[in-house]
């Protein structure tokens, strides 16, 4: 029960898309979830590699904003809540792979946040992606779980070389398949400041883009948040086709003092 001054409610601007690219089927998934007190944005990619991967997507993100919807607000620990939650979305993409070869079972990888307060909380599985901008500039963006990506950390190749590594969509955990519970990253949490922009994506986003182009999203300029997501989409499918893949994210401005 709440007791004193009530707070003022969430301001957020919040905006997402989901193009199916050069692809004959959208296996991604994206969700946004806002009440008073918390917002909760979720970008799922069915693993097209495997059996049944907009399905895998679907269960997994009706999973998580079931839990959110489900689960007292504000949140007591955010970054618990997150970690339960993926957890409990990978336990039910498992299960409907329950009895296929391990090659096939359904997978997916998924970028999740919350803001709540002034503060933003995030964690991802895979190669999906949480970028942080401000006044159009990247201040932060989470760290793959790719092959490409311990290349990079290991010094072995370039940024410029990461965009066109022959296995860089070579991912090296993700949600379903093993039972076992998979590495996810904990962003902790970040402090925002009014006018910062959140960015969840799939890598048919990211994949097509620049940094620059994608940080532009964050700045405070006449067009709406729905206006420059859609843009970014666009201009990621032009990018990459003949062979784009499916293109999504969630987005969210915040507004707060």
């Amino acid at each position: 029960m709440r007791t004193g001054v009530p707070e003022r409610p969430l301001q957020i601007e919040h905006a997402d898309l989901s193009l199916l690219g050069n692809r004959e089927e959208n296996q991604d998934r994206v969700a946004i979830a806002i009440d008073d007190d918390a917002a909760f944005l979720a970008v799922v990619d069915g693993m097209g590699g495997h059996a049944d991967g907009a399905r895998a997507a679907e269960v997994a993100v009706r999973t998580m904003v079931t839990e959110f919807w489900e689960a007292s607000r504000p949140l007591f620990d955010p970054e618990g809540f997150l970690h339960l939650t993926i957890g409990r979305a990978h336990e039910a993409v498992v299960a409907i792979g329950q009895g296929l070869p391990p090659e096939i079972r359904p997978r997916a990888t998924c970028a999740v946040c919350i803001v709540q307060g002034s503060n933003a909380y995030w964690a991802h599985v895979g190669d999906s992606r949480i970028y942080l901008l401000r006044g159009g500039r990247l201040l932060e963006r989470t760290r793959d779980h790719s092959h490409v990506e311990l290349l990079l950390r290991a010094g072995r190749i370039t940024e410029r070389q990461a965009q066109d590594h022959p296995m860089r969509n070579y991912v090296e955990c993700c949600i379903g398949g093993d039972p076992t519970l998979p590495e996810m990253s904990l962003g902790g949490r970040r402090a925002l400041l009014s006018g910062d922009v959140l960015l969840l994506c799939s890598d048919g986003l990211w994949a097509g883009l620049k940094d620059e182009q994608i940080a532009a999203l964050g700045q405070n300029g006449g067009h709406s948040l729905r206006e420059g997501l859609a843009e970014l989409g666009a201009r990621a499918v032009h990018n990459t086709a003949p062979f784009a893949d499916n293109t999504t994210a969630a987005a969210a401005r915040w507004l707060g003092p």
